[in-house]
């Protein structure tokens, strides 16, 4: 059974929401999971873990402070040690933009993947025939659209969920397979 820390920080409920949405997905697929505000993480809950999801709202294009410091604070030490390497590490986002841009949510999302890639973790993509992916979903990871089009929050709906609960499942599934086997030589 897989052991997956979900680190996030949440503005409006929304990232909040899709992090207890991944963690009801890794636990479907038979994982346990551990859902923590990013300032209440710490490097021993990186190290117990067999796989990581981070996420964060979009800010400004970019993740969120919380998210940023809690990898400088915690994961470089992780990294210096190679603790996290051939663990499985995933992504997701929630935010808005004017009109149906994404205010930066790749962006945001590839700053997460580079700090997991840094960390040697092996990175779960979100595939396009999930459940979920056409409202929800991009390549890197679950999107939750939580505002509208003028930018007043809405929050999400269950269908907006549903590629989280996905990317859940199958994080725990990859987090099994790695588990116990030494992936990089």
């Amino acid at each position: 059974m897989a052991n997956i820390l979900i680190v996030f920080a949440s503005d409006y409920g929304s990232t909040r929401k899709m992090a207890e949405a991944l963690a009801e997905g890794v636990q479907s697929a038979g994982g346990t999971a551990l859902v923590k505000e990013a300032e209440a993480a710490t490097l021993d809950d990186l190290v117990a873990a067999d796989g990581i999801a981070l996420g964060s709202p979009v800010h400004m294009g970019g993740m969120d402070w919380r998210v940023k410091k809690f990898i400088d604070s915690h994961c470089s030490a992780a990294w210096m040690k190679n603790l996290l390497v051939g663990k499985a590490g995933a992504v997701f986002a929630s935010g808005s933009g004017f009109g149906n841009g994404g205010g930066g949510v790749e962006l945001t999302m590839l700053g997460m993947l580079t700090n997991l890639a840094e960390l040697g973790l092996v990175i779960l993509p979100l595939s396009k025939h999930l459940g979920g992916y056409a409202k929800a979903g991009l390549q890197w990871g679950p999107y939750g659209r939580a505002h509208n089009e003028d930018l007043s929050p809405k929050g999400l709906d269950d269908s907006q969920l549903e590629a989280a609960r996905a990317h859940g499942a199958n994080l725990a599934r990859l987090a099994e397979t790695l588990k116990n086997n030494k992936v990089f030589a």
